[in-house]
């Protein structure tokens, strides 16, 4: 089994940048895949990134593509998500999530295909 923690939200004001880290339990990180979701109030969960279990293979919502960064560190057990250029709209709670280590399809988007999910860390963007 996998145990995800997210850490690095906060308060923020647009135009600013975080970090944020997921850590996982484990000696078997690098067989996962990893994504990031975000959900905000009132609104669906939705997709943000994923990054492939080499560190490659990256994908990102249109939302954030441009300005956020997935990577990982399979050495500290550790996926993150850099953050760049915030706006009201990325507030939101954001989740990190692994599906299962053999999952060896390539619909990193769909949330249906993760199982293992952290308990979310608040990003808050100020206008």
């Amino acid at each position: 089994q996998v145990q995800l923690v997210e850490s690095g939200g906060g308060l923020v004001q647009a135009g600013a940048s975080l970090r944020l880290s997921c850590a996982a339990s484990g000696r078997y990180f690098s067989s996962y895949i990893m994504g990031w979701f975000r959900q905000a109030p009132g609104k669906e969960r939705e997709f943000v990134a994923s990054i492939g279990r080499s560190g490659t293979d990256w994908i990102y919502a249109d939302s954030v593509k441009g300005r956020f960064t997935i990577s990982r560190d399979n050495a500290k057990n550790t996926v993150y998500l850099r953050m760049n250029d915030l706006k009201p709209e990325d507030t939101a709670v954001y989740y990190c999530a692994a599906p299962l280590s053999y999952y060896s399809g390539s619909d990193y988007s769909n949330q249906d295909n993760y199982v293992y999910w952290g308990q979310g860390t608040q990003v808050t963007v100020s206008s």
